[in-house]
């Protein structure tokens, strides 16, 4: 069984809010239909997570070509692995955990063939199209994109675990916090408490320019 949903455009194109409906409740039995050989409960995953896979592999930003083999890659093991995951109501975190492992081996073997380990060339923002400008140049009136720029441009500049938390975050549906869990590693208990020191971090930045 292979993913039917493959994107056809560069993956930074795609808006963080392009999916399927499912229902997280309704993931268990949809994987256990997809088991039996359901091609309509296949596709309703893949169409229904694939915006949580998308958001991690946005959050450890990776290249269009990366990205896109990560993505292929996530749900050729998922259907490998489809009849022995133990717990199928947790399929999202399953997907997220191991885009998150796909990620980390890209960047690590990227790593390897970079002359410097400096964290700021490494995390150096990316000069291809992004998710926001996209929104910026399609979706935003031109009144209100003065006021969007400034907020993608302080939201760059936060850290990198604070981008990455609410990148995956803004995901649609929304990921429950052990697919968030397991997409960034990140301790269930310490999401809540981390998403508000980032938010309040942001506005900070936001009020100092004025921007609000």
């Amino acid at each position: 069984m292979r993913s039917e949903a493959g994107p056809v455009t560069a993956y930074d194109d795609l808006p963080y809010t392009r999916g399927g409906t499912v229902d997280r409740s309704e993931v268990g039995a949809l994987v256990q239909s997809a088991v039996d050989g359901d091609t309509a409960a296949w596709k309703a995953i893949v169409e229904g997570l694939s915006p949580l896979v998308w958001s991690v592999v946005r959050a450890h930003r990776l290249s269009d070509a990366d990205g896109h083999e990560v993505y292929q890659t996530v749900w050729f093991r998922f259907a490998q692995h489809l009849g022995r995951i133990r717990e199928p109501e947790k399929a999202g975190s399953w997907l997220a955990s191991t885009a998150r492992n796909e990620c980390l081996k890209v960047i690590k073997s990227l790593r390897r063939l970079t002359p410097t380990d400096d964290p700021q060339l490494l995390d150096r923002v990316s000069e291809e199209r992004t998710p926001e400008q996209s929104v910026l140049d399609s979706e935003e009136a031109a009144a209100q994109s003065e006021r969007v720029r400034h907020l993608w441009q302080e939201f760059e500049a936060l850290g990198e675990r604070c981008r990455q938390l609410l990148r995956v975050l803004i995901s649609s549906p929304p990921p429950s916090y052990q697919e968030v869990s397991a997409a960034l590693g990140i301790a269930v208990g310490s999401i809540g408490p981390m998403r508000q020191r980032c938010l309040r971090r942001l506005r900070a930045r936001l009020d100092a320019r004025g921007a609000l």
